[in-house]
């Protein structure tokens, strides 16, 4: 295969699977709005695209499917079908297997070894009316028929392409009557009639909202494509590590200056030097901030998936279950979202096995057939929080004490000084699983111990708070970014460490008679609660030189949960450079990663959910023994 014809199938990959992505959301979309024509039109289009593209290069089977999908989608929004569900589930097994055909694009480069048979013939028996459910009372006639479009996007063939979104956004004329012109007008040999001449002869618009609409293009004269570039993720990857290292090479030099202004402060090259070293540290940080606002995506693209696997997920069950999304527009960096996915599917395949009842179940608690699960996202300060509630039936505390017992996963002495939202939390144990049997949705004791693992690679917490017989909220809070973080430097005999500054809430001093032991542990009355303390020095096994009379205690929170970590010194706050550390340290508990400070020196970062859980642990025996 050629340079260029590499290239096309590239772009044909990417562009087909933007389609696909949306594809899922939109059917189930149409399941609920049927009457909606715009939408069925905007799938049909897709549908017609894919053909057109696949058909060029090649590619019968993905033609043979979706040539059938387009007739099918063709004679819904032509109204000689009913949009119901079963034809929908038949068109979402077919959008199924367009996925594993593109798979096998993508690895082999042909899609002979996807057999298409059964789909086409399911499809075949649709539009043949032979499907018991494709066939509904012949509808009116419509008043307009929409002709068959051309191969290429309608869009793509408007000569200028923004004058029909102008009139569509602006609310001059519809989808509908836009699409209709584009086809009417790619019809007729060259050269064309202009789309506003046509789509006054329609009477789609007047003279006065075509001149309007052409005002406008005049402002905008740049083609929308001709303003936007595909770049590869990699490269992404690439800037955004070449930019980590640059905040760390700013760091050292800021710090090199620093220490130049004190012992030479009188000497002009050095006054240029901080000048330049200012600016330097201003230019650096705004490049860090467009690096990073490139690598954002909605995080509707995490969402897209949801709705189709909710409907599908619903009916296996014999439930009924309505998403809601808010939030959509909410930006995350792209290593976030990679990683979300599977615990945001985790989380919602557990709220319909496991907290949404039966329908009967609700009409018996006098609740609505339907369960809502809502699924919301947010940015709060430098941090995405993700919200996932649903109004079934909770979790009921008593089962989870019994099978956490049962399981030896904690003993009774630690459950009985535990508050309802700890216990409640005790399901991402390893193992934990309140399902009485397996089956394929839920029920292996992984599910909630892999959402924590995950969120937690990424500087994360999860928490649980549910209400049984009302529901449950599970709240993910994610950084913006996983790359560059501002942390708190604390000492520690001489050994430093960093604490992301998103899990501190206060620093204070305090002398040693203020520190006292309950059974052996260490504790520290604050503000009318017993904070469980931590020492790094003997966490991490640090030789200690001295005693020491007065202490820094840095308050480290993950969700409603405290604790208090014990250092000699607070140094500074920085930016820092997540680096991986691998297997290097990957035994010792409590450590995210590492970074680079100022000085050159190599710093661990500490993980405060593990250090935190570890701590509270610890008190909790405490306070029995």
């Amino acid at each position: 295969m050629d340079d260029e014809t590499q290239e096309i199938l590239n772009d044909f990959l990417t562009e087909t699977t933007e389609m696909i992505d949306g594809l899922d959301q939109k059917f189930v979309e149409l399941e609920t709005q049927p009457d909606n024509k715009d939408l069925l039109n905007e799938i049909f289009r897709a549908m017609h695209s894919m053909k057109g593209s696949a058909g060029f290069l090649g590619f019968n089977h993905l033609v043979d499917v979706t040539h059938r999908a387009e007739s099918i989608l063709n004679k819904l929004r032509q109204g000689e079908m009913a949009v119901v569900p079963e034809i929908i589930t038949v068109i979402l097994e077919t959008v199924d297997t367009v996925k594993m055909i593109m798979a096998e694009i993508r690895s082999s480069g042909t899609d002979v070894k996807i057999p298409v048979e059964a789909m086409s013939q399911k499809l075949d028996d649709i539009l043949a009316g032979k499907f018991s459910a494709a066939t509904a009372t012949p509808p009116a006639p419509p008043a307009a028929q929409a002709p068959e479009p051309v191969s290429a996007p309608p869009a793509a063939a408007a000569p200028p392409p923004q004058l029909g979104e102008i009139l569509v956004t602006e609310g001059l004329a519809t989808k509908e009557q836009v699409f209709d012109a584009l086809t009417e007008q790619s019809k007729q040999p060259d050269p064309k009639q202009p789309l506003g001449e046509l789509l006054i002869q329609a009477k789609a618009i007047s003279e006065k909202a075509l001149d309007q609409a052409l005002q406008k293009q005049e402002k905008h004269p740049k083609a929308e494509e001709d303003a936007t570039i595909r770049v590869e993720t990699r490269r992404l990857d690439s800037v955004m590590n070449l930019v980590g290292e640059l905040v760390l090479g700013r760091n050292r030099l800021i710090k090199i200056g620093g220490v130049l202004e004190q012992t030479h402060e009188t000497d002009p090259q050095v006054r240029a030097l901080s000048e330049t070293l200012t600016q330097l540290n201003l230019v650096t940080t705004d490049l860090q901030l467009a690096v990073m606002k490139t690598r954002m995506l909605p995080i509707k693209k995490v969402m897209a998936k949801l709705p189709r696997m909710v409907r599908d997920l619903s009916a296996k069950l014999g439930k009924q279950v309505r998403l809601e999304t808010h939030g959509e527009e909410t930006e995350l960096d792209k290593s976030v979202a990679d990683e979300i996915g599977d615990p945001l599917v985790h989380l919602v395949r557990n709220a319909i096995d496991h907290g949404i009842e039966m329908p009967t179940e609700r009409h018996a608690a006098r609740k609505p057939s339907e369960g809502v699960l809502r699924i919301a996202a947010s940015q709060e300060g430098n941090s995405i929080v993700i919200r996932i509630q649903d109004d079934g039936k909770g979790i009921a505390l008593s089962k989870i004490k019994a099978k956490a017992l049962s399981k030896g996963l904690i003993s009774e002495a630690e459950l009985a000084t535990m508050e309802p939202r700890e216990v409640v939390n005790l399901v991402f144990l390893p193992g934990f699983s309140t399902a009485e049997k397996v089956t394929d949705v839920s029920g292996r004791g992984v599910g909630m111990d892999v959402v924590r693992t995950n969120i937690r690679k990424m500087n994360g917490t999860v928490e649980i708070e549910s209400e049984e017989g009302k529901g449950s909220l599970i709240t993910i809070k994610l950084p913006l970014t996983i790359a560059i973080i501002q942390a708190l430097m604390v000492e520690v005999e001489r050994a430093t460490f960093a604490i992301p500054l998103s899990s501190v809430i206060e620093a204070v001093r305090i002398s040693k008679s203020e520190i006292k032991t309950i059974n052996g542990r260490e504790v520290l009355h604050l503000r009318d609660r017993v904070l469980p303390l931590l020492r790094l020095a003997k966490e991490f096994e640090i030789p200690t030189d001295k005693e020491r009379d007065r202490f820094y205690v840095v308050v480290a929170a993950l969700g409603d949960r405290r604790i208090g970590v014990v250092v000699d010194e607070l140094r500074s706050q920085e930016e820092v450079v997540i680096k991986s550390i691998w297997e290097y340290l990957d035994s010792i508990k409590g450590i995210s990663g590492a970074t680079i400070t100022g000085e050159g020196k190599v710093v661990l970062i500490l993980d405060i959910s593990e250090l935190v859980e570890n701590a509270q642990a610890w008190h909790a025996s405490a306070m029995v023994a």
